[in-house]
């Protein structure tokens, strides 16, 4: 009977010990964009935290604001809003201000990103730049022996049904650009009139005859470029990489009219229950040698210029870290739109039109 009694006391905790060991490796959830939670570099985190990182994918800073409101503040742990909705979101309660003394490499990110406003409110900081880019012309070299010098390109005749567009406002900006919406201020493309936009749809639905797909995610846009169903797009690095990596001829460029670009920012959601792993995985994922890690994945240019001590020459030149004041006044980085809705309604719009 003894025996039986110290069997079944010895069961009962071991199973105790078993579901305590479980309650101790917590589980951090992401909303991030495609490549910001790679195996390359997360596996290490992982190992390190006795952790596990779980990743969703967003497709647009639009499916990000919707998931946030519609109560997934509390699903997930860090989101990395971008430059044209991070102020929102700053703003609005859904990220918890930051302890900037929890983050010792903070220091070294780049102070052309850390002064801008776009995270700061009443003092706090909501968010950490942690990589930067453009949106570029991306084209098959064997369908452009020279690269594409204007987007006006894209209204080509002879392209029809071989170009692709992000379904995304952003889509928007680049046809405000078109019509000369930038200037003199590249900032009110992020703040056009309703006869601007009215323009801008009128200019949109006149491309569509060209437009084979509109692409959501990095890897849809690889894919069509991959089965030659378009030879040009307006895309990310990321696919550029991607790309290059399957040794496709691909190549980007930023035309003359220069191009919008995005500042990613890591956030703390204000329902994350666990702030301190979050810490962790943003002072992790802002380390230079992390972030050559993050720029192999996706070819976008780090916030920590220290990471180009792990670079050559040549990566150095490509990711634009050696002349990047030169480099960004082609870049008119995506702000806070202030008629965000209006602008999505135009987009819908122009998705609707046959």
């Amino acid at each position: 009977m003894l025996r039986k009694l110290t069997f079944a006391f010895f069961a009962t905790l071991l199973t105790l010990l078993c579901a305590s060991c479980a309650k101790k490796t917590p589980t951090l959830n992401l909303l991030v964009w495609e490549g910001y939670a790679d195996p390359s570099f997360v596996k290490a985190f992982e190992e390190a935290n006795h952790c596990k990182v779980s990743a969703s994918y967003m497709g647009s800073s639009d499916e990000l604001v919707a998931k946030l409101r519609g109560g997934s503040a509390g699903t997930y742990d860090l989101i990395s809003p971008s430059s044209d909705v991070a102020t929102m979101i700053a703003t609005s309660g859904l990220a918890a201000p930051l302890d900037l003394g929890k983050l010792p490499t903070y220091g070294q990110l780049s102070p052309q990103l850390t002064s801008l406003s776009l995270v700061r409110v009443k003092g706090e900081v909501f968010g950490v730049p942690f990589t930067w880019g453009p949106d570029p012309i991306i084209y098959d070299t064997t369908a452009f022996p020279q690269p594409p010098d204007t987007w006006n390109v894209m209204w080509d005749p002879t392209l029809k049904g071989k170009i692709s567009v992000w379904d995304d406002i952003s889509t928007v900006y680049m046809a405000a650009q078109v019509l000369g919406y930038d200037k003199p201020d590249p900032g009110h493309l992020y703040n056009l009139s309703d006869d601007e936009l009215n323009a801008v749809k009128k200019k949109l639905i006149e491309l569509k005859p060209n437009i084979r797909k509109m692409w959501s995610t990095g890897g849809e846009l690889t894919n069509l470029f991959q089965s030659h169903e378009v030879v040009i797009a307006m895309g990310w690095p990321l696919m550029t990489n991607q790309l290059r990596k399957a040794s496709f001829p691909i190549a980007e460029t930023i035309p003359k009219e220069n191009t919008t670009g995005w500042i990613d920012h890591l956030m703390i959601t204000s329902g994350s229950e666990n702030k301190d792993l979050a810490y962790k995985f943003i002072e992790y994922v802002i380390q230079a040698k992390t972030q050559k890690q993050l720029t192999d994945v996706t070819g976008y240019t780090p916030a920590n210029p220290h990471a180009a001590q792990y670079m050559t020459p040549e990566e150095i030149k490509n990711l634009h870290l050696d002349d990047v004041d030169n480099y960004q006044k082609r870049l008119y980085f995506w702000q806070n739109v202030p008629r965000r809705a209006r602008y999505n309604e135009i987009w819908n719009e122009v998705k609707a039109a046959q």
